[in-house]
């Protein structure tokens, strides 16, 4: 087992890495993060790291580049600083939705960034809710890739459990979807969309039956809700009686907010793996639970050498 476990987290997400060492009743790390006039960033560590367990907690979320750079150069100060062990843990992945080739000439970022990370010093990475499970074998380090579906879960059958009925709004969503719905006992269905240009999405055809139901739309992000409020559309126009929504990472950028306030759908709910913007939190439709409690189980079985398999679920 490596040595005295610390915690260190960037700007990105500070409220969460604060919430998890009180979860785990540790302090936060002490490190100084400042940028130069001319944009660079500087990373300086206030305390010993010397033989020690170190997390450092950074999702990529916008802005995604400066976010990543605080990440690689807070990996290169603590490699420097001689700590033992460095993890990674990286609640939202930038660059995930840039998995594969899907036009000639064009790169597969996630693969670049997985690359960046490993080359600056990470030993070991934890996500929650890849976008695409295979960017797992874009590293050769350790990965511990976990879901949001205990925290999720919960809310659901607490609130929605009622004659509802599962969707995924696209092809690529229907594991995640078939998870939920076995694990509620409930139905699903699938939305056939075409997406003719990045962040313009049309819901074409419902395949499954959604006549009178509540209707849950389960995504792993949420970004301009393009594809959300246009399912919700398509579901209502097929007879859906409520239409809610669900997802892990609330990217919630451009026109998101106001086509949610604009839209059919009751209620989104969202995780906290990427702050919450103020006019997030002021829009009534939106339910932020918070993801610290499992990200700190995590925490704590893998400094110990433990099973993190019961929070693969």
């Amino acid at each position: 087992m490596a040595g005295t476990l610390r915690i260190f987290s960037g700007n990105a997400n500070i409220p969460m890495a604060q919430e998890i060492c009180d979860t785990l009743n540790i302090t936060l790390g002490k490190l100084v993060i400042r940028t130069f006039s001319d944009g660079e960033i500087f990373v300086e560590i206030h305390e010993s790291v010397r033989g020690m367990d170190v997390f450092v907690i950074q999702p990529t979320c916008p802005p995604v580049n400066d976010n990543i750079m605080e990440l690689l150069i807070m990996f290169d100060a603590l490699k420097r600083a001689s700590a033992a062990r460095i993890t990674a843990v990286v609640p939202y992945y930038g660059y995930a939705r840039q998995d594969r080739k899907v036009s000639p000439r064009v790169p597969i970022s996630a693969k670049l960034m997985a690359d960046l990370i490993t080359t600056a010093g990470a030993n070991r990475m934890l996500f929650i809710d890849l976008h695409a499970g295979q960017i797992q074998g874009f590293f050769n380090i350790p990965v511990d890739h976990l879901f949001a579906t205990p925290v999720l879960l919960e809310y659901i059958r607490k609130e929605w459990a009622d004659n509802l009925i599962m969707v995924s709004p696209d092809a690529g969503g229907v594991e995640r979807t078939r998870a939920f719905a076995k694990r509620l006992n409930v139905e699903m269905a699938i939305i056939d969309k075409r997406r003719e240009t990045p962040n313009e999405a049309e819901a074409m055809n419902i395949i499954g039956l959604v006549k009178g139901r509540n209707v849950l739309i389960l995504d792993d992000i949420i970004d301009t809700a393009g594809t959300i409020t246009e399912a919700a559309k398509a579901l209502l126009e097929n007879g859906a009686h409520r239409v809610l929504a669900c997802c892990t990472h609330p990217v919630l950028s451009g026109p998101a907010i106001q086509r949610i306030e604009n839209s059919p759908i009751e209620c989104v709910v969202v995780t906290n793996t990427i702050p919450i913007s103020k006019e997030a939190l002021a829009c009534k439709k939106i339910v932020v639970l918070s993801i610290a409690p499992l990200l700190a189980k995590a925490i704590n079985s893998i400094h110990n050498e433990g099973s993190v398999s019961s929070l693969f679920v």
